[in-house]
């Protein structure tokens, strides 16, 4: 009997819905939990389904240990302190305002490299999408704006401070992580279970069973953000990064912010300006705009057979580093 394979571009969709839901699902749990919570149930969830895929395809290696420092800090970073980092922004702002301000996670991952690889194309082109997205970023947040609430800055904060700590990581796999040649999958299952146990550890306990008072807030943190946001979605994505490839599979990461703004809207009734939607045009655009600088300098010649070689190897492991980066994305 011939095995299904799921459509790519079903998939591709799916995974956009999953991604842009967990604003939503995040939104909907932090009425009856504490973001810490939130966090510790979420990983733990996610943690799950992927260690059943890593153990399926057989790429965990008891050799790995050897890397346990590089994983620890990948595991603070894209996960503890960046899902805790969203999940107190989510509580402090409309799901709708996190949504769009997710759109900026490009735009940090592009100073990050630019400052600790020196790797991005810094002209014209890219300086000008970077000040088109922050632009959006300081419409939204509106820092100017006396009536603005303090927690509403703490959410933006929340939220911008989150997303540095993912370009960040990008950076960390690209650096340390790629040049091992260990599979995206063992990485990310490393990732999560040295997150998981951190916040079992340190998770805070304290009236945690509310979230069992209501089943729409439970099936938000567990089934939505967890299981199906988290841990479905990192195995969605690896599929598409082995199907279509790293860099259309990247192009998924501008629906959700959108996807965020319309169910904030639609389900909670969240009031959306026109403003607020010009400003995650800038964003995106201004993401948009930087990928462009990044595909004309990858247009650039080769030199030699050495150097394709070398520019091959360079691209094999920005897949990886693709692929890693999205099995916590927001």
């Amino acid at each position: 009997m011939t095995r299904s394979i799921p459509n790519p571009y079903f998939v591709f969709g799916f995974l956009a819905l999953l991604w842009g839901m967990t604003f939503l699902f995040n939104k909907i749990s932090s009425g009856l939990v504490s973001p810490m919570q939130i966090v510790m149930v979420r990983v733990v969830m996610g943690f799950l389904p992927v260690l059943v895929f890593a153990l399926s395809r057989r790429v965990l290696r008891w050799e790995h240990i050897r890397h346990l420092h590089h994983f620890v800090v990948m595991s603070l970073l894209a996960a503890t302190v960046y899902y805790f980092a969203f999940a107190m922004g989510i509580s402090l702002l409309p799901s709708s305002t996190a949504g769009m301000l997710s759109g900026a996670i490009p735009l940090f991952s592009f100073i990050a490299a630019a400052i600790f690889l020196r790797s991005e194309p810094i002209n014209v082109r890219s300086i000008g999408g970077l000040l088109i997205g922050f632009s959006g970023v300081i419409v939204i947040a509106r820092p100017w704006d006396s009536a603005i609430a303090s927690s509403d800055l703490t959410g933006v904060l929340c939220i911008a401070f989150g997303s540095f700590c993912v370009g960040l990581s990008f950076v960390y796999t690209r650096k340390f992580l790629s040049p091992l040649g260990i599979s995206p999958i063992a990485l990310c299952t490393y990732q999560l279970g040295l997150s998981s146990l951190t916040l079992l550890i340190i998770g805070d306990y304290d009236g945690i069973l509310m979230i069992f008072t209501d089943w729409k807030a439970a099936g938000s943190l567990f089934v939505g953000l967890g299981l199906l946001g988290t841990g479905v979605a990192f195995m969605c994505y690896y599929y598409l990064v082995g199907t279509l490839g790293a860099i259309k599979t990247a192009s998924v990461t501008y629906i959700p912010p959108v996807i965020g703004l319309l169910t904030g809207a639609l389900v909670l009734d969240e009031t959306i300006s026109a403003t607020d939607i010009v400003a995650t045009a800038a964003i995106l655009s201004g993401t948009l705009v930087i990928q462009s600088s990044r595909m004309t300098n990858a247009k650039a010649p080769k030199v030699s057979p050495t150097a394709t070689g070398h520019s091959a190897k360079a691209a094999s492991d920005g897949d990886m580093t693709t692929a890693q980066k999205q099995c916590k994305q927001t």
